[in-house]
């Protein structure tokens, strides 16, 4: 009897003992995660952070995704049509695509883009993780959406330096994204003008001022954040001291590590201390940093400069393999294989079906040769789902689109 009072009484302690720490470390909520074929799963909270959250979730569904689920999630693609066709319908349910990058050739009018971007999401719902929905909307002339009241270039809200109107610019081209269903934005530009002579940046910069670009650019990144859109800011490691345009040939900057220090990359490096999650890398040689390689493909700018001196632990994303900076060099297959294998986490394959499946291809090939390590694939994949668990990015499926509204929000804008 003694014996028994003595159990029960330790274990009546017990539970008390118990109940006080339940009290003061309450059990953890539950956060909703989604496996490969889209059904939600309870997770442990454990007190973590939010961004400590995703990682958790991310590590989880990398866990039970197929070798084919990995590569897809490292292309973003283009599609040549205004619909949904059988070749995109492949691309998600065969090559399991981690996200579309679309154009004008895709997006004619409002209605007809929003249908587009339905059936997107429609037919990549119900057995992959949400895509990534992206576009190049820079304001000034490089715009995608249509019938959209234009916005004034990087270089007009530059020569006046106001920072408002650069995070307002931000939240309006946000907002016009999310309107259309959109989710990342290949914006802003923060290279810095310095080359007179320079094809392709020119007004879509802020500038020629690194301090200018730097917080103009910021400015403009955080006002999309605000809206809850990725903003991906480019062309690392920049691209404004150029005098060929990238899209024909391949530009070449002679400068060493040094004098990028002091001026190209400045920016950057701003950009990511005030909260960068995805940079776009540039088709530009610098043969006195990497003799070997452009920019895109180099380990020593990519992992060396990106990752390492600059401490930048975002997304990676390749500016358009198909340009002919890298095309009249190399086959794309193999410069997609290279793109990963020097430190990007994403490879963007703007034109052609058949480019997209021939990147697919090879990166499983590498991966399954042993030349791309798939712990390496799983690091990039780890990144690519967390950010998409922190911008909660869903194949969600929007109604309709007020143009209206978004035309008046520029009006708005420009109104002071």
């Amino acid at each position: 009897m003694r014996r028994l009072i003595i159990i029960v009484t330790l274990l009546s302690l017990f539970f008390t003992f118990y109940l006080i720490l339940a009290k003061k470390y309450p059990s953890p909520l539950s956060i909703q995660s989604m496996n490969k074929n889209g059904i939600e799963v309870d997770m442990p909270d454990n007190g973590l952070s939010k961004e400590d959250k995703h990682g958790k979730e991310a590590h989880e569904i990398i866990s039970d995704m197929t070798l084919d689920e990995k590569i897809g999630q490292l292309i973003v693609g283009g599609i040549d049509t205004p619909e949904l066709t059988e070749d995109t319908k492949k691309l998600l349910h065969t090559y399991k695509l981690g996200g579309f990058i679309l154009f004008s050739r895709n997006l004619r009018e409002p209605e007809q883009s929003l249908q587009l971007i339905s059936d997107l999401k429609n037919e990549n719902s119900h057995d992959q993780l949400p895509l990534f929905l992206s576009v190049d909307q820079e304001g000034g002339k490089v715009v995608r959406l249509p019938n959209l009241k234009p916005l004034k270039s990087n270089w007009e809200i530059g020569e006046f330096y106001q920072e408002n109107i650069a995070f307002e610019t931000g939240k309006v081209l946000g907002r016009q994204l999310k309107e259309f269903g959109l989710n990342m934005n290949f914006a802003p530009v923060i290279d810095i003008n310095s080359n007179p002579d320079n094809p392709v940046i020119g007004a879509r910069a802020f500038g020629s001022d690194k301090y200018l670009v730097s917080e103009l650019g910021i400015e403009m990144m955080k006002g999309m954040h605000n809206e809850n859109v990725i903003a991906v800011v480019k062309h690392f490691p920049g691209h404004g001291d150029t005098s060929i345009d990238s899209h024909e040939d391949l530009p070449k900057v002679d400068k060493n590590y040094e004098e990028l220090n002091e001026i190209e990359l400045f920016p950057f490096n701003e950009a990511i201390n005030a909260g960068a999650e995805a940079i776009m890398t540039a088709h530009i040689l610098l043969p006195n940093v990497d003799s070997q390689y452009p920019a895109t493909l180099s380990e020593t700018i990519i992992t060396g400069i990106l990752r390492e001196n600059l401490g930048f632990e975002g997304v990676i994303i390749t500016d358009d393999l198909t340009m002919g900076a890298i095309l009249k060099t190399y086959e794309i297959g193999e410069a997609a294989v290279m793109a990963i294998e020097a430190g990007a986490d994403i490879v963007l394959i703007a034109h052609q079906y058949e480019n997209v499946i021939e990147v697919f291809n090879a990166l499983k090939e590498a991966v399954k040769a042993g030349r791309l390590n798939e712990e390496r694939v799983d690091e990039s994949l780890f990144r690519i789902l967390t950010l998409k668990g922190k911008y909660d990015i869903q194949d969600n499926v929007l109604k309709n689109i007020n143009v209206e509204k978004l035309n008046k929000d520029i009006d708005n804008l420009y109104k002071n």
